[in-house]
């Protein structure tokens, strides 16, 4: 079985498929994987294309019906060996994320490689316990295997992402496809070698690397795909929707977000501005969830901007490898455009420049590097406040009472998700249940794996994690008696 190294150069020619690694069987070259930090090259994968996703959709559908007959102890046992899998290759998948995506060491090792051990050991749970039948009158409900899954991942969050999915369809009995991210493939290759490890039935689970464009469009088309799980861009994701509605397939889609942190009066203020610092700063402001607009009460407005100021310079840029780094580069010279883009933009609209900006980063000419950046006097009509930068960017804006910062929160095409602080938790929840969005922190409350995260308007269709997450892998039948 093959694996990979992050430590040096590695020329990758195969795909997953129905239990082992094949040649790539379309012409269609290369990817190149660059470390964002170095901006040297760390590995080529192929750039497959419509015959290596026949290849791994056909064997898919092949071993549906015999992985959907599986027991539920069958499954479990099989997961539960992936999950361990996972548990053991930590220090590895750290290092990958590092490598490929930028991450700092530290929040790659707690967030990239331990969230995916905690969100695959909460399906084992989720999996032991779900009732796949249910009596509801006189009828017999059975809850199966919705079919053959295409998982479309993102560079973000590369494995979390891909056990968000994979390991919920894997658990409701559907063979999966993943095409993950041209950015981050390095990652998923040793997740298929963890699955190819666990033991797992050829065919029930398939890699292709390959762009979106190409692999991607071939695989949310394909005919023997039966559900689209896609998480990226809401651009992108409406084109995958239109796609895959062609064909009457189920989607669910995690796109987009321009989430809202509100501070309401009589809440700590100084908490609440660090720890919304801190939310978009994380990932280098790569987390489609995070709280990018800062909405504070007029009155305390300058406070809350002078505060904010003072938390950002904690936030040197510097080498992901150095444990001491809280903030890494982007992941790619694209990305790094598209931020400073948006911060002149901003500038040029009249926003007031707190922290950072969009010039080069002193002392780091080499890496895909951005000044974390706060923007005052921002405008809710400004390109900044409506639009996803996806860097790490927070916009602060003033509230003239509770109604008018509802206007704010909700005054976006996206909905994904906010944080609301208040004097009390009954007031924040109050408040919270006016918001259009599908996840809130109430003064802070932790991230919770169990929780179904999803959006509304244009932040995607569906939930992930916990049992709604597993659900969307699911189909019912109803026996009448």
């Amino acid at each position: 079985m093959r694996g990979h190294s992050v430590q040096q150069y590695a020329e990758y020619r195969d795909q997953y498929i129905d239990g082992a690694w094949r040649p790539c069987g379309d012409g269609a070259g290369t990817i190149t994987v660059l470390n964002p930090a170095t901006e040297q090259v760390l590995a080529t994968v192929p750039a497959g294309g419509t015959a290596d996703v026949d290849a791994a959709v056909t064997a898919a559908r092949r071993a549906a019906p015999a992985w959907a007959a599986t027991t539920r102890e069958d499954r479990l046992a099989l997961l539960t060996a992936l999950r361990d899998g996972i548990a053991a290759a930590q220090e590895e998948i750290t290092a990958t994320v590092v490598a490929e995506l930028g991450a700092p060491v530290g929040f790659a090792a707690a967030v990239h490689a331990g969230l995916p051990l905690t969100v695959a050991t909460s399906y084992l749970a989720l999996l032991a316990e779900h009732p796949f039948e249910e009596r509801i009158g006189n009828s017999l409900v059975l809850a199966e295997p919705a079919g053959v899954v295409a998982a479309i991942t993102p560079w973000n969050y590369p494995l979390h992402q891909i056990v968000a999915k994979v390991v919920p369809a894997l658990a409701a009995g559907c063979p999966v496809v993943l095409k993950p991210a041209e950015d981050t493939p390095l990652v998923a290759r040793l997740f298929a070698r963890l699955v190819h490890e666990a033991g797992l039935p050829a065919g029930v689970f398939n890699l292709v690397t390959g762009t979106g464009a190409v692999a991607g469009a071939a695989l949310a088309a394909h005919p023997g795909v039966d559900v689209v799980s896609f998480t990226g861009s809401t651009a992108v994701g409406r084109q995958v929707a239109e796609t895959a509605g062609r064909g009457l397939k189920r989607v669910a889609l995690e796109l987009g977000g321009k989430s809202a942190n509100v501070v309401l009066p009589g809440a700590d203020l100084a908490r609440a501005v660090n720890v919304n610092i801190a939310n978009v700063f994380a990932n280098s402001g790569q987390t489609c969830s995070a709280w990018t607009r800062l909405l504070v009460h007029r009155d305390h407005y300058e406070e809350a901007v002078a505060t904010a100021a003072k938390a950002a310079a904690k936030y040197l840029p510097g080498d992901p490898a150095d444990p001491r780094t809280r903030i890494g580069p982007l992941v790619s010279a694209a990305q790094l455009a598209r931020v400073r883009r948006h911060v002149e933009g901003a500038l040029a609209e009249g926003a007031r420049l707190v922290a950072g900006g969009a010039e080069p980063v002193p002392g780091l000419p080499t890496g895909f590097y951005v000044l974390p950046t706060v923007l005052a006097d921002v405008t809710p009509d400004m390109t900044i406040a409506q639009e996803e930068v996806f860097g790490p960017v927070l916009v602060i804006l003033p509230y003239r009472d509770e109604d008018h910062a509802v206007e704010l929160a909700n005054g976006t095409e996206y909905g994904l998700a906010g944080g609301v602080w208040a004097a009390d938790t009954a007031t924040a929840a109050a408040f919270a249940r006016r918001l259009d969005t599908g996840q809130v922190d109430l003064n802070g409350g932790r991230f919770n794996p169990l929780a179904p995260f999803g959006g509304y308007k244009s932040s995607g269709l569906g939930r992930e994690l916990g049992r709604h997450g597993l659900e969307e892998f699911l189909q019912y039948k109803s026996l009448q008696f």
